[in-house]
C-alpha cells in the first residue's frame, strides 16, 4: 500500500507552512520521512539546498530539525529541567550551564518555563513548551509540531501562535499539521494539501478560505457541529450524585480530584463537559465506566445502581465508551482490526454465541463497520498500528454504535481526525441522539462541544461550577470559564431544575 507518492513540498526559510490533509492523506509518513523515522522509497531531501539522508531521528536533529508529537513524550515524574536535557546531557551537562540555557531559550523565545517544576503540575499548554523547548534546546532550527492545538483552548491556542511568531521574527521554520483549517489561515504563511498521499495544491492563506481548503483536503464543505432540534426527553438515563473521588499523587499526598460532583443526562441529550485538561474530567469518565472506585457518591444507569459494578458490567448495561486515549484505552494496536471489533464487547453479539466466540460473526461485522463508517483499511486483518489516527477512531465509533448503547461516553471523539471524519463522527452522534442515546461529551474542541450539546457544564479543579446555554455561550466566554473566570452567558451551578437543554426544549415547545 502506498502512503505517499510523488510529494512535492517547499518550506521557506523563517516562516510558518502548514500541511493539511484529511486522515490517511500521507501527512504522518511524510513527518516520519523528515524526521528520520522511516526511509522513503525514493525522492529526495534537501536541507538549506544540500540533499540529505536520515536513517534515525538523530540525522534529522543533526541537520536542525526538531519534532513535536501530537502525544507528549515528558515523564511526569521528572523536573521540566530534567525532561528538556534528557539523552542531550552531552551538550550542557545537566547541573548550573543546562540550567542557564534553558532560561536563555525559554526568554528568548517567550516560552515562560519554570525548571523546577515537576512535569506531572503543570498544565496540558505548559507541557507543550517544555516539548519546544526540548527540541530547541537540541540546536532545531525547523520545528514540526503535529497537530498542537488539538488539546488547547482558545487563550492557549492565541499564546501559542505568538509563541510561533516569536520562533519565526527569530528566523527559525515551522512546519505545523493541522485539521483545524481557520487556525491554519491564521499562522501560517504557505499552505500545502495533500490528498491521498500527493500534493494536490500549494496556497497563500490571504487568497483561500477554510470552505475552499476542506474542499482540496476531501471535495466536500467544511462542516459545523451546530444542532438545532432539540430532542431531550425527560427519561433520565444517567444520574450522578455527590460524587467523590480522591487520588494520591507521587509524593504520597491525598487530594481531592472530584468534589461533590452531581449532574442527570436524559435520553436525547448531550450533556457536554467543559474544563482545561487536568481539573477531573479524566477521573470522572474513569469512575463512570468503572476503572476508578469513587470515595462516596452514586451512579446510576436506566435505574440501574452502578455505583460498585466492575467495567464489564457497566458495559453489559448499556454504556459505550469512545476514550480519549485510543492507544492507552481503545485499541490493541497490534491486533488485527477484527479482533479490536471485539475489545469491550466480547460476551455480546456478534462476537459471541453463549459461551462461545463467533469469530466469523466478528469478522463480517467488521467489515460492515469499515463500509458504514468509512475505515479506509486494505482490510480487516490489518493491525490497528497501521491505520492512521482519524480511521482507528471511525473503528472505535463503529465499535462503540454498533452495539446500540443508551448512554454514549465520548471524551475528545474527533481529535487528530481530519474535517470528512469529523462530520461523519457528529452524524452518528446526532442520529443516535435522535433515536434516544444520551450522551456525555468531554472536547477541547469549544466550537464541537457548543455546537453538539443541549447543556453544558464547566468543571474546574474537580468542581462543576458554572452551567451554560449553548444557543447563547461563545467559545471565548467558555473558555475564560474553563480558567476559573465568570460572566457572559454563564450561571452558577446548582444541579436543579432543568438542565440547559431542557430550557431550550421548553422554550422550543412553546
Amino acid at each position: 500500500m502506498v502512503a505517499n507518492h510523488d510529494i512535492h513540498i517547499t518550506v521557506r526559510r523563517g516562516t510558518v507552512h502548514a500541511l493539511v490533509g484529511e486522515n490517511g492523506a500521507g501527512k504522518s509518513t511524510l513527518m516520519k520521512i523528515l524526521y528520520g523515522m522511516q526511509k522513503p522509497d525514493q525522492g529526495t531531501i534537501a536541507v538549506d539546498g544540500r540533499q540529505v539522508s536520515f536513517h534515525t531521528p538523530a540525522d534529522a536533529i543533526a541537520c536542525g530539525i526538531g519534532m513535536v508529537h501530537q502525544h507528549f513524550m515528558l515523564a511526569d515524574n521528572l523536573t521540566v529541567l530534567e525532561n528538556v536535557v534528557l539523552g542531550a546531557e552531552k551538550l550542557h551537562g545537566i547541573g548550573a550551564a543546562a540550567r542557564r540555557k534553558v532560561l536563555e531559550i525559554s526568554e528568548a523565545y517567550g516560552l515562560n518555563v519554570r525548571p523546577d517544576v515537576l512535569v506531572e503540575d503543570i498544565g496540558v499548554a505548559d507541557r507543550q513548551r517544555v516539548e519546544i523547548l526540548k527540541v530547541l534546546y537540541r540546536g532545531a532550527r525547523t520545528l514540526i509540531l503535529d497537530e498542537p492545538t488539538a488539546v488547547l483552548v482558545p487563550q492557549e491556542v492565541d499564546a501559542l501562535f505568538a509563541n510561533l511568531r516569536e520562533l519565526k521574527a527569530e528566523g527559525l521554520t515551522v512546519l505545523f499539521i493541522s485539521h483545524k483549517l481557520g487556525e491554519v489561515l491564521s499562522v501560517a504563511d504557505d499552505i500545502t494539501v495533500i490528498r491521498r498521499g500527493t500534493t494536490v495544491a500549494s496556497v497563500k492563506p490571504a487568497e483561500t478560505t477554510p470552505r475552499q481548503l476542506a474542499e482540496l483536503m476531501v471535495g466536500a464543505e467544511l462542516p459545523v457541529p451546530e444542532t438545532r432540534e432539540s430532542t431531550v426527553t425527560d427519561r433520565p438515563v444517567l444520574q450522578v450524585r455527590d460524587l467523590h473521588l480522591t487520588a494520591q499523587d507521587a509524593d504520597g499526598v491525598v487530594r481531592t480530584v472530584l468534589d461533590d460532583v452531581s449532574f442527570t443526562i436524559h435520553a436525547g441529550e448531550v450533556l457536554g463537559i467543559a474544563g482545561v485538561e487536568g481539573n477531573g474530567q479524566v477521573e470522572l469518565v474513569e469512575a463512570i465506566m468503572g476503572m476508578r472506585d469513587p470515595d462516596g457518591g452514586t451512579i446510576t444507569l436506566d435505574g440501574q445502581d452502578l455505583s460498585h459494578a466492575p467495567t464489564r458490567v457497566r458495559r453489559e448495561s448499556g454504556i459505550g465508551y469512545i476514550p480519549e486515549d485510543r492507544h492507552r484505552h481503545g485499541l490493541l494496536l497490534e491486533a488485527p482490526l477484527w479482533e479490536n471489533r471485539m475489545l469491550g464487547h466480547v460476551t455480546e453479539p456478534p462476537n459471541s454465541r453463549g459461551q462461545l466466540l463467533d469469530l466469523k460473526a466478528a469478522r463480517r461485522d467488521t467489515k460492515r463497520i469499515v463500509r458504514e463508517y468509512d475505515v479506509r483499511t486494505p482490510g480487516i486483518s490489518v493491525t490497528a498500528a497501521s491505520l492512521s489516527g482519524g480511521n482507528q477512531q471511525k473503528l472505535i465509533v463503529g465499535r462503540e454504535m454498533s452495539h446500540h448503547p443508551k448512554l454514549l461516553i465520548a471524551a475528545h471523539p474527533t481529535r487528530g481526525v481530519d474535517v470528512g471524519a469529523q462530520a461523519e463522527i457528529w452524524d452518528q452522534i446526532r442520529r443516535a441522539r435522535r433515536e434516544g442515546l444520551a450522551v456525555l461529551l468531554i472536547s477541547a474542541d469549544l466550537d464541537e462541544l457548543i455546537g453538539l450539546s443541549d447543556s453544558l457544564r464547566v468543571i474546574y479543579r474537580g468542581r462543576l461550577v458554572a452551567d451554560a446555554d449553548p444557543a447563547a455561550i461563545t467559545p471565548e466566554e467558555l473558555g475564560s470559564a474553563m480558567t476559573g473566570a465568570a460572566g457572559g452567558h454563564l450561571t452558577a451551578d446548582t444541579d436543579s431544575g432543568p438542565t440547559a437543554g431542557d430550557t431550550r426544549k421548553e422554550d422550543e415547545d412553546a
